[in-house]
């Protein structure tokens, strides 16, 4: 078994945006019309996998040194769309995030020395400098989906596969749940979401998430596709849990329930599904 293949996947979702090829300037656009047209190209696990296994040396590797040319590709009606990977951004910006969360200096220091986060963050800084308006495609949430990347999506847009069991050509390929939408669909859902919660309570975590979220939708192709994948999520929770997740359902309800003006309907579905959730997170302190 190889380095790369033993490596345990975390738990974790992912918010994609899918770009068509008229979206990337050239030379890049001819790099990801080449890409797409191969017969095969990397999943998610096997993206998990090389990025993992880069936190193995001693000392880790937390930033690639090189940019990936890889991307995941999927089509929208009949065009092909696509996700860059982006590795060197999403690693530098999951490592902020680590840093934010205040772990204890020991603690944080055992994960990654001083040395390589001070010269982590220098080479950030250069990054950006030459590259002010970059962003990425792909956004994670480790041990949970947050709720507010659920009013991007209606309960028509869900795709779930079972798991495979036993031992034919595709025995032990885990479930599949995802959410699949068009952009334009994806930033009117949002508006109506703000637009709801604003006229009914004052702002607060939830709308500020979703506006934090719709200025990154602001930044793609019209065209785009918007895609929520459960990722490593499906592994930490019973199928049964998975055939029956409807979250995207449950807080369009609420939000319904607010434009009709009953707060206490809305705050009885929102309060299911963010207990729904909070089961989920608290998942990461059991044994």
């Amino acid at each position: 078994m190889s380095v790369a293949s033993s490596v345990l996947v975390p738990y974790a979702s992912y918010l994609r945006v899918y770009e068509p090829l008229a979206a990337f300037p050239e030379p890049e656009r001819s790099h990801w019309a080449r890409y797409a047209r191969r017969p095969r190209t990397p999943g998610a696990q096997e993206e998990l996998r090389r990025s993992l296994a880069d936190l193995l040396p001693t000392p880790p590797v937390p930033v690639p040194v090189h940019e990936s040319g890889e991307a995941f590709v999927a089509h929208l009606d009949g065009v092909v769309v696509v996700c860059p990977w982006r590795t060197r951004l999403r690693a530098w910006l999951a490592l902020e995030e680590l840093v934010a969360e205040g772990y204890p200096g020991p603690v944080l220091d055992a994960m990654l020395p001083p040395v390589v986060r001070g010269q982590v963050a220098a080479d950030h800084e250069r990054w950006l400098a030459r590259n002010p308006d970059a962003r990425p495609w792909i956004r994670t949430a480790v041990w949970q989906v947050p709720v507010r990347w659920f009013a991007l999506f209606g309960d028509e847009d869900r795709q779930y596969e079972p798991g495979v069991p036993g031992d034919g050509a595709d025995a032990g390929r885990a479930p599949v749940l995802r959410y699949r939408t068009t952009m334009a669909q994806a930033r009117r859902r949002l508006a109506r979401a703000l637009r709801a919660l604003r006229e009914s309570i004052d702002d607060g975590p939830m709308t500020e998430g979703l506006v934090e979220v719709g200025r990154w939708l602001e930044e793609f192709h019209p065209r785009a596709l918007v895609e929520l994948d459960f990722g490593g999520l499906v592994h930490v929770v019973p199928e049964e849990w998975l055939a029956e997740e409807r979250s995207a359902a449950q807080l369009a309800e609420g939000l319904a329930a607010l434009r009709a003006g009953d707060g206490d309907a809305a705050g009885e579905a929102y309060g299911r599904l963010a207990e729904r959730w909070r089961a989920i997170r608290d998942l990461r302190f059991a044994n």
